[in-house]
């Protein structure tokens, strides 16, 4: 076993504190690196706030996690020692079922593993996260890492970069379509980028009016308030797609309104409350609601290659490890632009 620094939450209530714990010996096919730097995700605040139920104590959060291998496994390919590496939100999957055959493990219809807040699937112990120095990973969950990017903005790539650009590729995003973005924050930001880069127009449609310049400076080409009436009704039956990355309550009609005959809002934020949508806001144009999660282990790398291709990256705010949990407070305010990303250098 090797000992390992992190930071853990001991229960629901508690701020993060430092905690050392212990990580399984590299195996075969296991690749082990040191955790240069790891991103700070929306959902690593609902798990270690047990928001949605069933989350397992102590907690280490983080699964936007980027480093360099310190060592492999004897029967490891595909990395050697000193490249970068980088692990998402997935560190296993059955590897058995339709899903997974597909390269989809995200949808694993046995349950994939969690990078954290999940167990094994042998042993049954608990997985835990990026907030540490480093992770060992069965090689088939580990991304390979572009040299070329600077290495903090890439670690949201893993979580915030493919839930946005999975779905863009799945509905086969392009030119020529209208697409809107709602909500500017860690999801939103890499939306634009990645909606802007496939070609299409792309409409940041945000309840703050302070959010257009940058926006704009994302590559957004339009903007609209959503609380202004009159800019909504000027885009009402606009849009082919809308990718919804809010993760507060809303108005899910008025979100149908802006759609197309036939156009699909594709939900990727996750609301606490139950989304409420009346019949006929679906019926009326064949619109569509629609879900997407993460991306599977050969999208996520594909992502990260057009990524180091077209010098895409998150925009982030680094931060030491102490400082996470007044990270997590600014983060519930909507004061990031756009990524906390922690260096561990600081740990």
């Amino acid at each position: 076993m090797s000992d390992v620094k992190g930071y853990a939450a001991q229960n629901a209530t508690t701020p993060l504190a430092p905690w050392n714990f212990q990580r399984r010996e590299v195996g075969p096919h296991d690749v082990q690196f040191d955790i240069l730097y790891c991103g700070v995700c929306h959902s690593d605040i609902h798990q270690v706030r047990d928001e949605w139920g069933g989350s397992i104590f102590p907690m280490v959060p983080g699964h936007e996690i980027v480093g360099r291998v310190t060592k492999v496994g004897s029967a490891v390919k595909k990395f050697k020692v000193g490249d970068l590496a980088g692990v998402g939100c997935m560190v296993d999957s059955c590897r058995e079922c339709e899903s997974c055959k597909k390269g989809e493990e995200q949808y694993c219809e046995n349950g994939n593993t969690g990078t954290y807040n999940s167990r094994e699937r042998e042993t049954k112990a608990p997985t835990y996260g990026g907030y540490s120095n480093l992770i060992v990973t069965d090689e088939d969950f580990v991304l390979r890492i572009s040299e070329k990017l600077p290495l903090a903005n890439v670690a949201p790539l893993l979580c915030a970069g493919i839930t946005t650009y999975s779905p863009l590729r799945h509905w086969k995003v392009g030119k020529g379509h209208k697409v809107g973005v709602m909500g500017l924050g860690g999801l939103g930001h890499m939306a634009v980028k990645f909606a802007a880069s496939f070609g299409a127009e792309v409409t940041m449609l945000s309840t703050s009016a302070d959010k257009e310049a940058d926006a704009k400076a994302l590559g957004a080409h339009k903007f609209v308030l959503t609380k202004d009436k009159e800019q909504v009704k000027g885009v009402r039956n606009y849009f082919d797609f809308i990718i919804d990355t809010v993760s507060a309550p809303h108005d899910y009609n008025m979100v149908q309104s802006l759609l197309k005959t036939n156009g699909v809002q594709i939900c990727v934020g996750v609301p606490p409350t139950p989304m409420e949508i009346i019949g006929f806001s679906l019926i009326g144009k064949r619109r569509s609601v629609a879900g997407s999660m993460i991306g599977g282990i050969p999208e996520t790398q594909e992502m990260l290659d057009y990524c180091a291709t077209h010098n895409i990256v998150s925009d982030v705010e680094v931060i030491d490890i102490r400082d996470i949990n007044g990270a997590y407070d600014r983060m519930m305010k909507g004061d990031v632009r756009y990524r906390f990303v922690i260096d561990m250098a600081t740990l």
